[in-house]
Order: C-alpha cells, then structure tokens, then sequence
C-alpha cells in the first residue's frame, strides 16, 4: 500500500484530492461558451496540418493564387483548392477575383500574430 501510495504522490504530486472552490468559481467566471471553443478547436484542427500550414505561412508573404501555391506547395491545383476551401471556412483566409483569377491572403492580422506566437515558442 505505502509503495502505490507514494507512487500516487509521484504521478500527480498531490498528496490529498482538495477543491479549491475560488479557483474553480474564477475558471468558471472566464469559461468562454462552447460553440466558440469549438471554433477555437477547430481553427487549431485546421492548422495542425502540415499542408495548410506550409499555405498559410506562405500568405504571410502576400495574396497568392491557386497556381502560386500548388507551385510552392507541390501539389495539383485541385488539391490546393481543397485545402484553401477548409481555410476559408474558417475565415481563416480570403479571397478577390481579378478576372479569371482567385488570389487568396490571410483574413487579418490574428491569423498571422496566431503564426508567430505558435512558431516563437517552437523556437524556444
């Protein structure tokens, strides 16, 4: 018993269960509403691919078209458009026609300051 004891408090480094109700309650206080963590989830889901990154990061440059990317990515122009679409869901990117061609950017400056604060702590 005394070995499981201690590994316990090894694990999770309490020793007792407490509820610090006043945490609990302040947590609670700033919770956001669910269907914003759920865009909040989805957002990240978005950019945990390698491909929409690698886009996404390209933008930060400038607007690009469906041509530009597939070029710097690699991939068919079809597969680009896909990707681009999942972005564009999320307002995560926009886009403006000038003719027959669609030149994408990112949406505003959080998606970009989301880049930067996500790649200075991969950086640490």
């Amino acid at each position: 018993m005394t070995q499981r004891k201690n590994r316990i408090q090894k694990e999770d480094g309490c020793q007792v269960h407490v509820v610090h109700l006043k945490r609990v309650e302040r947590a609670w206080k700033e919770s956001i509403p669910d269907k914003d963590l759920e865009r909040l989830s989805l957002t990240y889901k978005v950019l945990g691919n390698n491909t929409r990154l690698k886009m996404v990061m390209a933008l930060q440059s400038g607007e690009m078209c469906v041509c530009d990317l597939a070029a710097f990515t690699g991939l068919s122009d079809s597969a680009v458009s896909h990707q681009l679409r999942r972005l564009k869901d999320l307002d995560l990117v926009k886009q403006r026609r000038d003719g027959q061609i669609l030149y994408y950017s990112l949406n505003d400056d959080h998606v970009a300051e989301l880049l930067k604060i996500g790649l200075d702590h991969v950086r640490e």
